[in-house]
């Protein structure tokens, strides 16, 4: 998901999309805090790693 933000939002920005741009930013915050609840051992929605 991380990954897939970071595209989306490098895209949005030389096309100069701004809906692409924002669905980047979106998808890298969810990304980024599954990945700190995961590694912090806490399970969220039944599953214990993101990968």
């Amino acid at each position: 998901m991380i990954i897939l933000g970071i595209i989306l939002l490098v895209i949005g920005l030389i096309i100069g999309s701004g809906l692409l741009t924002t669905l980047g930013i979106i998808l890298l915050v969810i990304g980024a805090i599954l990945a700190i609840l995961g590694s912090m051992g806490r399970a969220v929605g039944g599953r214990r790693h993101y990968y």
